[in-house]
């Protein structure tokens, strides 16, 4: 578990650094600064409001207790464990069994079901998943998101605008103007690298969420069981979702071959399972 929160710091740093190399590359602190604003502008909307964005983008309404007193009663037992308020619940009309966590904060929480993944999963299972999102909830993870897009959109910002400069014979220092091995790197290759680390901070936060979903219920089997399951299902169910969203879900929506798995927001369902069975046979996971 110390593994990936680890990770995810040192990631994290790694994008500040390349920010800052980049951004003194392209004209000192200020350049930096002035990709960071940028980004921060463009995230801060979609953070603030991420609930209501990607509620409505799935077509979700919210449910109420008289309509899915079952489905309130398992978030409500999940919550009184993890220590965190109830969310809003909502379902989606999608065929797909999935299911997400979104809200700027545990007070701004909402969970959205697909009505696929209700028809799916027993009780048990469905338990694992809610556990899992309210994971997510718990850690912020919508929030440290939001702060890798923004230093990600940052690096993208002054990439971008050293491409169109390097087309007009402009920006960089006067020690590294000109130089291809240099631009080559930066429009090229720091692209590339900046995807893999989103990628990678995106992989952590799914292990920690498997990890503290399973400490919440203390049934590391039954999100295992319903990772199995969903594994199947959302590859015979189309993906009705759009694909910047596909991050969010527990599974990713978007099946594909093994170019489409290394690109994943997501780690191998296979390896998730493999952890979380390891944690239902070791005794003091379970004590502590």
């Amino acid at each position: 578990m110390w593994i990936n929160t680890f990770k995810t710091f040192v990631l994290l740093l790694t994008l500040t650094l390349i920010l800052v190399f980049i951004g003194d590359y392209f004209g000192g602190a200020s350049g930096a600064l002035m990709g960071l604003i940028a980004a921060a502008v463009m995230n801060f909307a979609s953070w603030f409001f991420s609930d209501k964005i990607a509620v409505s983008s799935v077509r979700a309404r919210e449910v109420s207790r008289a309509e899915a007193p079952d489905l309130h009663a398992l978030v409500e037992e999940v919550v009184e464990s993890a220590g965190v308020p109830k969310p809003r619940i909502y379902v989606a009309p999608i065929a797909q069994p999935n299911a997400f966590a979104t809200g700027r904060d545990p007070k701004h929480a909402a969970v959205v079901f697909t009505e696929g993944i209700l028809r799916l999963l027993n009780r048990r299972e469905l338990k694992g998943v809610i556990a899992h999102e309210i994971a997510h909830v718990k850690n912020r993870d919508i929030l440290i998101m939001s702060v890798v897009a923004t230093i990600a959109g940052a690096i993208m910002f002054l990439v971008n605008m050293l491409r169109w400069g390097a087309m007009f014979g402009m920006g960089g220092r006067d020690r590294d103007r000109g130089n291809p091995l240099v631009l080559l790197a930066m429009i090229i290759v720091l692209p590339i690298v900046v995807t893999i680390i989103k990628l990678a901070i995106s992989r952590a936060r799914e292990y920690l969420a498997d990890y503290w979903g399973a400490k919440f219920i203390k049934d590391p089997e039954a999100l295992a069981s319903a990772l199995q399951k969903l594994a199947y299902g959302v590859k015979k169910a189309p993906a009705e979702v759009p694909q910047y969203m596909s991050h969010m879900f527990i599974v990713n929506p978007f099946s594909g071959g093994f170019l489409a798995e290394l690109f994943s927001t997501h780690p191998p369902i296979e390896k998730r399972i493999e952890r979380l069975m390891k944690l239902a046979n070791d005794p003091e996971f379970h004590l502590s």
